[in-house]
Order: structure tokens, then C-alpha cells, then sequence
């Protein structure tokens, strides 16, 4: 893609969506001008310009929260950009995790509506608990103590899963395969991989036995 098929606006500005390449929660909305976008493009990592500042910032020079890029999109009109990244920290200066983490309606959660709404919410909170580390969390205590605590609980888990089946249990086995997929996805998320990418594995096989 050549930089002048972007439609700049008046201002030489073009919105861009940053959204979290795992969890697709969208992080926050800044502007890029043509040098913001190709300094993003030349390191792989979010480089915006300020309205306020009238000048070019890198997103986590100072915080050390910084956006790896994983992919740049730009919609039909050409006049705004989607970038998809793997953030290293919170996005919002608050020390939240994205920027819109406020409602204008509070609704109540109608989990139970959607059969899998849950796993889109986990994945979500996880991904918050990596970035934001809050004290006391169960799963920032996963994160701090890093890959092998994971996959020692995603062991014991698979374990007590094999267990509960053997026992015929259906109580105890729920609890233990809700307790698996739970370190599963934090595992997904210590790996930097999405489960997107997992589901469109399944979809392959799926396609590839139908012919």
C-alpha cells in the first residue's frame, strides 16, 4: 500500500483505532499524520501524533507500554486506519487497559443471552489483569510468576479434569474443565496467541473434512 492512497484530512491527520490483536478489545482512538505512520510501519510499533502537542509521540516511550504492531488496515474511504497490536501494558494514561472503559448506559450483563459470551468476557479480563497487574489478582499472580507456574497449572488442571471424568462426576468435572479452559486462556495470552487463531483451526479441519 502506498502512504498517499491514505486520505489525510485537512489537517494532514487520519484517525486510528488500536485494538488488541488477541482479545479484539479496542484500546483507544488516536491520529497519525503521514510521518507518524511511516515511523509506525518502519519500527513496528505505535508512533501517533498529538493534537494537543502538535508533535509526534511514541506510544510508551516514557510508560514503557508500548503497541507492537501486528497489522495495519485502513477501511473503504481510505480516511481511517484499524492497527492491531500486542500492547505491553495498559493503553489509557489512567493505567487502564483501554480507554473506553466507561459506559453512557450501565446495562446488566445478559451473559446468560449468548452461549459464549462468557469466553469473549474472560478473555477480556485477562487481558486487563495482564496490563493493569492489579494487586491481589489471581491471574496477575499467574503473569508475575511467569510461563512455568502457567503451564504447571495447566497440567494439574488437565489432571483433575482426567480425574473427574474417570469418577463419572458431572459436578466435579464441570468446575475442573471450567478451572482448564480459564488457564488455557491465560496461557493463550502469555504466548501471544489469539484463539481466533485456535477457532480458525478448528474451521480448517472442519472445511477440509467436508470435501
Amino acid at each position: 500500500m502506498n502512504l498517499p492512497d491514505i486520505r489525510f484530512d485537512e489537517k494532514g491527520l487520519v484517525p486510528a483505532i488500536v485494538q488488541d490483536a488477541q482479545s479484539k478489545e479496542v484500546l483507544t482512538l488516536a491520529y497519525m499524520n503521514k510521518e507518524s505512520l511511516e515511523k509506525s510501519l518502519e519500527t513496528g510499533e505505535t508512533w501517533f501524533y498529538s493534537r494537543s502537542r502538535q508533535e509526534l509521540w511514541h506510544k510508551g516511550a516514557t510508560s514503557g507500554n508500548t503497541q507492537r504492531i501486528v497489522d495495519i488496515r485502513y477501511d473503504c474511504d481510505k480516511d481511517a486506519l484499524l492497527v492491531l497490536v500486542e500492547p505491553a501494558g495498559p493503553a489509557c494514561h489512567t493505567g487502564s487497559y483501554s480507554c473506553f472503559a466507561k459506559r453512557i448506559n450501565e446495562q446488566p450483563t445478559t451473559l446468560l443471552n449468548d452461549r459464549f459470551a462468557i469466553i469473549n468476557q474472560l478473555e477480556q479480563i485477562i487481558a486487563e489483569r495482564e496490563a493493569e497487574r492489579p494487586e491481589g489478582a489471581y491471574t496477575t499472580y499467574l503473569f508475575e510468576k511467569g510461563l512455568d507456574k502457567i503451564l504447571k497449572k495447566v497440567g494439574e488442571e488437565a489432571a483433575e479434569v482426567i480425574i473427574a471424568a474417570k469418577n463419572r462426576s458431572h459436578d466435579e468435572l464441570k468446575w475442573e474443565v471450567a478451572d482448564l479452559l480459564y488457564h488455557l486462556l491465560v496461557l493463550l495470552r502469555e504466548q501471544k496467541l489469539a484463539l481466533d487463531d485456535i477457532l480458525q483451526v478448528l474451521t480448517e479441519r472442519h472445511l477440509k473434512k467436508q470435501k
